[in-house]
């Protein structure tokens, strides 16, 4: 398809999640309320809107007089908890101001981690989706540490897209999109790109950055929603968007999507280690659907679990893609090169015992 027919499909989103970066709330006050009126106007088309916000830790230094964003845990986490009672205000009052129910929900990535809370936090916003309400996403900064952090907004947004089932994913900041080495605005990107600016520092204001929403976009794109990365200064950016106009940066949805739970193997845990690949385990996984069995394996890095997301890498060390370990660390280590049948009949057990990685809980692509 042409740029037109992909914008064009834009236009028949109806379930969209409007990310907005602390950079582009600091640079505009009104930022908060704008994105409201826009969101209650789309609204009208029977559209259902999830907005994830940053900004509460931009706010909190504010009003705790620090001078910039501090780099020590415990100071982030204070400021996260000054700042987003008065960002969820200016949400409350916008969205009130046009009618519609602002609901806060606050998440950090262990509660996405985990299965059983993913699946609450998929049934909560999905009844706040049901009532009419605007479910208002943030990190759970006040809470959260370097082990259980998203990284930014960007990333969390990336993962409610999928979790909401949304079809749209728009990244709002503070240009108009991604531009080329020319440092003009790609309209639309099918393939890989070589960025003209450069971010700027991230402990000023926030901790995203044009790499990380290009990065945000790829990942919401294998969920089955497309992206577009545009100017929050923009009057009127959702409208124009949904209109399918060449507004921004589109990253058109990549088909076939992944499923919600493959897209969460792949892009929402973290690895916990590695497992190192022969070529023609690499060549078995690319060419046809099979499990990671013993017999490719070559080596392991890292201290992992039954259970565990584990990173697959051929000898060349380029990841080929993740999955869910059907054993820890030291016994990858022992049957490794090991041939099935031998390892079977060795424990007197079936051929599906001794799989590293099933097949089912494997996603491809890195």
């Amino acid at each position: 398809m042409d740029a037109n027919e992909l914008r064009s499909g834009v236009s028949r989103a109806r379930r969209v999640v409007a990310k907005i970066g602390s950079r582009a709330l600091a640079q505009d006050p009104d930022a908060a309320q704008r994105l409201a009126a826009e969101v209650a106007q789309c609204r009208h088309d029977k559209r259902a809107f999830v907005i994830v916000s940053s900004g509460a830790i931009a706010l909190g230094c504010q009003r705790l007089g620090y001078r910039a964003r501090p780099t020590e845990m415990a100071r982030l986490q204070a400021a996260a908890a000054a700042g987003q009672s008065v960002l969820m205000h200016r949400y409350e009052a916008a969205l009130g101001a046009n009618g519609l129910t602002a609901a806060q929900v606050l998440l950090t990535h262990a509660d996405l981690a985990d299965r059983e809370r993913l699946n609450n936090a998929r049934q909560a916003l999905a009844a706040l989706l049901e009532a009419g309400a605007v479910p208002v996403i943030n990190e759970n900064d006040t809470v959260s540490t370097e082990e259980i952090r998203f990284g930014d907004n960007d990333q969390l947004a990336a993962m409610v897209a999928p979790l909401v089932g949304a079809d749209l994913l728009v990244l709002l900041t503070d240009v108009d999109g991604v531009l080329d080495a020319a440092g003009e605005r790609i309209s639309v990107v099918t393939g890989e790109l070589e960025l003209a600016q450069r971010d700027p520092d991230p402990e000023q204001i926030g901790v995203g950055g044009m790499r990380s929403k290009i990065d945000a976009a790829r990942k919401g794109c294998r969920s089955g929603a497309s992206v577009v990365i545009a100017s929050a200064m923009r009057p009127g950016v959702l409208a124009e968007v949904l209109a399918g106009n060449d507004v921004g940066t589109l990253f058109p949805v990549v088909a076939p999507a992944l499923r919600a739970r493959k897209h969460w193997i792949a892009y929402t845990l973290k690895p916990r280690g590695t497992v190192i690949l022969d070529a023609g385990a690499v060549r078995a996984l690319q060419t046809g659907s099979t499990s990671v069995l013993p017999v490719g394996v070559v080596g392991v890095r890292g201290q992992f679990n039954p259970g565990d997301s584990v990173r697959l890498v051929g000898p060349d060390g380029v990841e080929v893609g993740r999955g869910l370990t059907r054993m820890g660390t030291v016994d990858v280590a022992r049957v490794a090169g090991q041939r099935n049948a031998d390892l079977a009949e060795a424990r007197g057990a079936g051929a599906d015992d001794v799989i590293v990685v099933h097949k089912d809980d494997l996603v491809l692509g890195g």
